[in-house]
């Protein structure tokens, strides 16, 4: 009878998402991550034969850690904020979950339409009173914004300022409202 792992995959997907936080996504290696736990590269490769699917099983790891830390906020505007302060306090994981290549090909609609946005898709619905579809109309264009915020301070090419942050987010939310109900007075009016 083979001996029973003692590092267990959940270990193994916990050991990866600490690396990833610490040192990025092009640190996870088979190599990396058994110097990081202090084992050999055996029981990694044991438990996982394809690298492929400990890296997707971390990804899942790190949007639902991504999504229950935005979804903390109490409205759609500090929903933005939040997502905009993760990419401020978690640099390498923000960059692991947006910008190392998994949405390679995806509208921006595609991405607000995945089931990794669905939470936040129905806090919008809800708090603006929208379908989901309206829901999604009114997100796009605020997500667009609100992840450009994100890329450039995970990426070092703007500081953290959430004043100035909350400013242009209630800005652009009233823009789009503005705009929203102006469609809304044309389409009554035909």
């Amino acid at each position: 009878m083979p001996k029973k792992p003692t590092t267990t995959k959940e270990a193994i997907i916990d050991g990866a998402f600490r690396l990833i936080r610490e040192q990025g996504h092009e640190a996870l290696t088979v190599r990396n991550l058994a110097s990081f736990l202090g084992c050999s590269t055996q029981p990694i490769m044991y438990q996982f034969p394809d690298t492929d699917v400990l890296k997707d099983l971390t990804y899942r790891k790190a949007d639902a850690f991504h999504s229950r830390y935005i979804l903390e906020a109490g409205d759609l505007l500090e929903i933005g904020i939040r997502y905009i302060r993760f990419a401020e306090e978690e640099q390498p994981l923000f960059r692991f979950l947006f910008q190392s290549g998994r949405f390679s090909g995806l509208s921006l609609e595609d991405l607000i339409r995945a089931p990794e946005a669905a939470d936040v898709l129905a806090a919008v619905s809800t708090e603006e009173e929208l379908s989901m579809d309206d829901a999604a109309a009114f997100f796009e264009p605020l997500m667009a914004v609100v992840h450009g915020y994100a890329s450039l301070i995970a990426n070092n090419g703007m500081k953290y300022d959430p004043d100035a942050i909350r400013k242009a987010l209630l800005m652009i939310a009233e823009g789009i409202e503005k705009g929203r109900n102006q469609n809304d007075e044309t389409v009554s009016e035909e």
